[in-house]
């Protein structure tokens, strides 16, 4: 039965309100106390999350008109994604939380509250435990889940749950980018596990404690209560020894007990600097530039190519993914048949660098790639009059037009065309 199989995903279910969130706020998950929210630990996981969710939470939103791309001004959609999505959030922290929830869980949902007019007045996001969507035997699309308003369990019609999804193998619902990559989160985790004793030591590699006393497993009384003398003599060594800050305290043997240490090997005085691969794995994970964890040092020419990269291949899927969904679901549908379209403007993750902005677009133009309107498109700006013009030097002509071309240069047809003067192409 459907009902079953959410209501075994959902943990209780009976006791969620809003006066107590705790419950319905982590869902069925496991990010919460498994080993998702472990892989939370990992300082490169972390800011992958972070970086995405931010870029992705302070994009400008606005309502474009699909022919024309003139921006429709005071609609309710807009002022719902802009303004305060719900009480209790932000604009800002609803489109982090519904991204991070994306990454971390594979699925984020909100629930469209709309008035009378069927237009959007709230959006209550939902954690992905409490929301599962369902096909029925007709091969209908629904979401079933719980109403966090009323508390209700019920079923959902698909355009009233914005549902954005990871990468996915069924279309329904979407596989977390922890889960994906568990086994290199695993390795990262382990490895700072090592490093994290490495330290809790001191520093220190293990040694042996030598003595010609029989020190074999057997009971001994000490004070009254018996022991194992040998791990008592290793407890003792442990609290006097172990630890950053017992590090390079002088020892005392008595007993004949001989203390031998144990030397580094290159793997170990080089298993720091493994880091750096655990890092790059992580940022090919989430499809991060290097330079955004930090990792490596490149020069800016690099960094600059590789914030553009960030748009095209990190933030550009994920954006139309919204934009699709925002659009189909919070519009009507009178206002999608008309080529409306709710947009996000991604550009702005480049205007923290004006230089390497302009020479793109320079570049785009001078090869003929883009027209004055395509810069103006992607500025998510309208067509100017003459803009749909592209212009291309005649340095670069195909090379079967080379030999007519060259000789009205020389001269020899007629006169002669400057080198750099520019032709239209249309």
């Amino acid at each position: 039965m459907i009902a079953d199989k959410i209501l075994h995903r959902i943990r209780g279910q009976t006791t969620l309100t809003l006066d107590d969130p705790t419950g319905w706020s982590t869902g069925g998950s496991t990010l919460f106390g498994g080993k998702e929210m472990q892989a939370m630990k990992l300082p490169a996981v972390n800011a992958c999350i972070e970086i995405i969710s931010d870029s992705v939470a302070k994009m400008p939103i606005y309502l474009m008109d699909g022919e024309t791309r003139e921006r429709v001004p005071d609609h309710p959609a807009v002022r719902l994604l802009t303004g305060r999505p719900t009480e209790a959030l932000t604009a800002f922290d609803y489109h982090k939380l519904m991204e991070s929830r994306r990454i971390a869980y594979g699925n984020a949902y909100a629930l469209i509250l709309r008035d009378k007019w069927g237009q959007p007045v709230e959006l209550l996001p939902i954690a992905p435990g409490y929301m599962l969507p369902i096909l029925d035997t007709n091969a209908k699309l629904w979401y079933v889940g719980i109403n966090p308003k009323t508390h209700e369990f019920r079923k959902f019609w698909p355009t009233d749950v914005l549902h954005y999804k990871a990468f996915s193998t069924d279309g329904l619902e979407g596989i977390s980018y922890l889960r994906r990559g568990a086994e290199t989160i695993e390795a990262a985790l382990q490895a700072q596990r090592y490093e994290s004793n490495y330290y809790r030591n001191g520093g220190q590699v293990s040694g042996i404690l030598t003595t010609d006393t029989d020190l074999s497993p057997r009971p001994t009384t000490i004070g009254g209560e018996k022991v194992d003398i040998k791990s008592k003599i290793r407890a003792e060594w442990e609290s006097i020894h172990s630890g950053a800050d017992n590090a390079y305290r002088i020892a005392v043997l008595d007993n004949g007990l001989k203390y031998t240490p144990l030397t580094a090997t290159n793997r170990d005085a080089q298993f720091i600097e493994s880091k750096a691969a655990s890092v790059e794995d992580i940022a090919r994970l989430f499809n991060i530039p290097f330079d955004k964890l930090g990792a490596g040092k490149e020069s800016y020419a690099a960094n600059t190519q590789a914030a553009i990269e960030y748009i095209q291949r990190t933030l550009s899927p994920i954006v139309s993914e919204h934009e699709q969904e925002d659009t189909h679901k919070l519009l009507l549908e009178s206002e999608c048949s008309r080529g409306l379209q709710l947009r996000r403007n991604m550009m702005g993750e480049l205007r923290g660098d004006w230089t390497a902005r302009a020479a793109w677009y320079k570049s785009m133009r001078e090869i003929g790639a883009y027209s004055v309107d395509d810069i103006r498109a992607l500025e998510d700006l309208p067509d100017v009059p003459g803009g749909d013009d592209r212009l291309a030097s005649l340095n670069y002509v195909p090379l079967e037009d080379w030999r007519d071309l060259s000789r009205r240069r020389n001269g020899a047809d007629g006169e002669e065309q400057p080198a750099n003067k520019k032709s239209r192409l249309k």
